[in-house]
């Protein structure tokens, strides 16, 4: 039912507006604590980590609950996360419960994937788990640029309060129009355990770590790489983040019908972006009309990718939807860690200009991962035939 789908959808916008609302303000924050702005992004990094180390486990370890109560503790916390640090708490407070959401979080999504398809036939899957996907989008478009917006007109904890307000929105639409959903029937842990054996999802795995790594190593810093490399202000970049997430709801519509008629191929043309945006933004140099439209160009890219990295994973293990994708939210989260952590180690050592590069390199290891999982699965559906 798509009725299901957009409910999910909304948990998600709460969920990424409190994960990535901090990109548009870390400026703001390091100001606020008189900290470095690598260390600011440690808000980032280490709310990433985290799902990455026990998203999985997690998942797993709450595969009998029922799903309704399963979304709305996950969007409770995130609810508590907001509203404790729009008072501006002492630093390592601050951290504290921005990792708290951060158990609950790959949960979440495997979750609401699993309700959205949960009725669904096989041709549909694709295109409602783009529908839950598209709120990652439309938090890019909507909530993430308006709470920096207001934070340039105020002060940083407004995006906090934003954050606050939109999962109070989801937690209440879950729990008046999502029915009770328990468990009929639950897998053994053994059996979902053992895809972690199969050659193709591990080099799916590797090639979404890769993916993810290559376009957060730019994206984390999106408000310090266009303040220092382009000269925008904190105004201008609200609105630059205001065109990437616009551009990216289409992207995100057009790959979830992509997804239904090849996955390897829609996942292989938004990666190719993390090689020709680096190239791209070099050449932009000063100019502000050609910058505009690469950050275009740069969202419509990037916006699938989380969409595009749990289906191509998915597609190796087609029975283990929820397991698979806790994986997927687990290894891209990793990759989020490991580009923000790159990304701000490049800006103390080089400069925020060479970013983009990071992404050059890692995009390139994907595709290389991609390639290798074709050639195994290629060979295996000879030894098959034969």
């Amino acid at each position: 039912m798509k009725k299901y789908a957009y409910i999910g959808c909304l948990g998600f916008i709460a969920v990424i507006t409190t994960e990535f609302g901090v990109i548009g303000i870390l400026p703001q924050i390091a100001e606020h604590y008189k900290t470095s702005i690598d260390k600011a992004g440690y808000l980032l990094s280490a709310f990433a980590l985290v799902i990455a180390l026990t998203g999985p486990f997690m998942t797993l370890l709450v595969s009998g609950f029922d799903r309704k109560k399963i979304m709305l503790t996950s969007i409770a916390i995130f609810l508590i996360t907001g509203f404790v640090s729009s008072f501006s708490p002492p630093f390592w407070v601050l951290m504290l419960v921005r990792i708290l959401p951060a158990f609950l979080q790959p949960v979440y999504i495997a979750t609401a994937l699993s309700v959205a398809v949960s009725k669904a036939d096989d041709d549909k899957k694709n295109e409602l788990m783009s529908i839950v996907f598209s709120g990652v989008t439309l938090a890019m478009v909507t909530t993430v640029p308006f709470a920096t917006w207001l934070s340039s007109l105020w002060s940083w904890e407004y995006s906090f309060m934003i954050q606050t307000v939109v999962s109070f929105i989801a937690l209440s639409v879950i729990y008046l129009m999502l029915p009770s959903m328990p468990v009929s029937k639950k897998k053994s842990y053994g059996t979902q355990l053992k895809i972690l054996t199969k050659p193709a999802f591990i080099l799916s795995t590797a090639a979404n770590f890769f993916m993810i790594t290559a376009w957060f190593s730019t994206y984390s810093y999106f408000a310090d790489y266009l303040n220092r490399a382009k000269g925008m202000d904190e105004t201008m970049i609200s609105y630059m983040l205001f065109v990437f997430g616009i551009v990216g709801v289409f992207s995100t519509w057009l790959a979830g019908k992509m997804l239904n008629r090849n996955v390897t191929k829609t996942t292989a043309f938004f990666l190719s972006g993390t090689l020709v945006i680096p190239v791209l933004l070099y050449f932009s140099n000063g100019n502000l009309l050609l910058t505009i439209a690469v950050i275009a160009i740069w969202g419509f890219m990037y916006s699938p990718s989380f969409l595009n990295a749990s289906t191509y994973m998915i597609s190796s293990v087609p029975d283990s939807l929820e397991f698979a994708n806790s994986l997927a939210t687990s290894f891209g989260n990793l990759g989020v860690t490991l580009g923000t952590t790159l990304g701000g180690w490049m800006i103390v050592s080089k400069g925020v200009a060479y970013n983009p590069w990071i992404g050059f390199v890692f995009g390139s290891l994907a595709f290389v991962m991609m390639i290798l999982r074709s050639f195994y699965e290629k060979s295996d559906r000879q030894i098959i035939a034969h």
